[in-house]
């Protein structure tokens, strides 16, 4: 008889969306002793993410444990266990992209989910407060405990003193390996060629021409060169689909497309270059130029690209949390992305130029600080003939 263990899992967001953490331990199912807890920080998100990824996290622990052990899941989610068990429809992507993945550690023939009251689920709560108490304060959020450390591990001081974190990345204590994003923009379309506004207001949505396509072939072999990634995303529009499936077929991964990576919508101006549009509009083209605020007629404003690419980024962070992700995306994306890991103002963005098939790696730490490590490289794509626009 397979030995059995206990997963108890919970999550929590202070704000919901807000700072969030999730809390796992695994016990012994025959004495009920714990053999390890583990809790972890998530940046900015929701409930319901916190909730999965603990749930992830401590079936990732339980079958480090023992990788055939029959495993009953507790939680006080009624949505988490129902979703899991097959009878409600999972609607979010988000959640369903976790509970894939979570689908694929345990085989469905040896695990049962279980429902229990929040007052049976102490223990993991407990330990997702602890997670997001710790950063509060300036210290790091990740716990991982055993029965042969536990006393000496809570007995002992912080190991980080309370304050403000580091002012330059890695001056400060190991906080663990962070998720790395290698940003890649799409190869060039007709648009980008012309010169043209290119976003993503409905019915603009150009293919790559022949140079994109062999833009994203030098991209593909590149990223392939420093050595692949763990997952591959990208944003809804063709372009970068196709893109993406270049990189893809490439290193082996299988684009997954990510709602809110989109370019910004420009409205009445997708399709006209520049000079159209100053023609046209010069009042409103002044105004958009000198505020983050403002919106072309019909469009988005950078403070709302801003704010729909920092909630896409805050969900693939927790969802691949230390992992390798190649994304492929557009110029008002890449330079969000940025702008977000140099804590610099939104009217930096216009400043920031990236060509076709460019790539920017940036990486994203547990205790919420970012760096830069590369930006707009383009020294792979040196042997194709130049093109007539960014």
């Amino acid at each position: 008889m397979n030995r059995r263990l206990v997963v108890e899992a919970d999550g929590g967001s202070r704000g919901n969306p807000g700072p969030a953490a999730y809390g796992a331990l695994v016990r012994e199912a025959a004495t009920g002793e714990v053999l390890v807890e583990l809790a972890d920080h998530l940046g900015v998100t929701t409930n319901n993410v916190a909730e999965y990824t603990g749930l992830l996290e401590g079936l990732r622990a339980a079958v480090q444990i023992d990788p055939d052990a029959e495993i009953e899941a507790r939680l006080d989610s009624k949505l988490v266990v129902e979703q899991m068990s097959g009878r409600w429809a999972i609607k979010n992507d988000t959640l369903r992209r976790i509970a894939l993945v979570a689908r694929d550690v345990v085989p469905r023939e040896r695990i049962t989910y279980t429902w229990v009251p929040r007052e049976q689920n102490r223990a993991a709560d407990k330990l997702a407060n602890e997670s997001m108490d710790a950063v509060e304060r300036g210290r790091p959020g990740t716990i991982r405990r055993t029965p042969a450390d536990s006393f000496e591990t809570r007995s002992q001081p912080d190991p980080v003193p309370a304050g403000p974190r580091p002012a330059v990345v890695g001056w400060g204590p190991d906080i663990g390996a962070p998720t790395v994003t290698l940003a890649v923009r799409h190869g060039v379309t007709q648009h980008s060629v012309e010169r043209r506004f290119s976003g993503s207001s409905e019915g603009f949505d150009p293919p790559l021409l022949d140079l994109g396509i062999r833009q994203a072939e030098a991209a593909a072999a590149e990223v392939a060169r420093r050595g692949g990634a763990d997952v591959l995303l990208c944003s809804p529009m063709l372009r970068t689909r196709e893109t993406a499936a270049i990189i893809g077929a490439l290193v082996g991964l299988e684009p997954i497309v990510v709602e809110g990576l989109q370019e910004a919508r420009f409205g009445d101006w997708e399709g006209r270059t520049f000079a159209e549009v100053l023609a046209g509009w010069p009042d409103q083209m002044a105004e958009w130029l000198a505020s983050p605020d403002v919106a072309p007629p019909g469009g988005e404003s950078l403070a709302d690209l801003a704010s729909r690419v920092g909630a896409a980024l805050d969900e693939v962070l927790a969802v691949h949390r230390g992992r390798r992700i190649v994304l492929v995306a557009h110029v008002g994306t890449i330079r969000v992305l940025t702008a977000r890991a140099l804590a610099a103002p939104l009217s930096s963005m216009n400043r920031m130029e990236l060509g076709p098939a460019s790539l920017t790696t940036l990486t994203w730490y547990d205790d919420g600080n970012a760096s830069l490590r590369g930006f707009g490289e383009s020294t792979h794509l040196e042997d194709l003939p130049p093109h007539a626009g960014a």
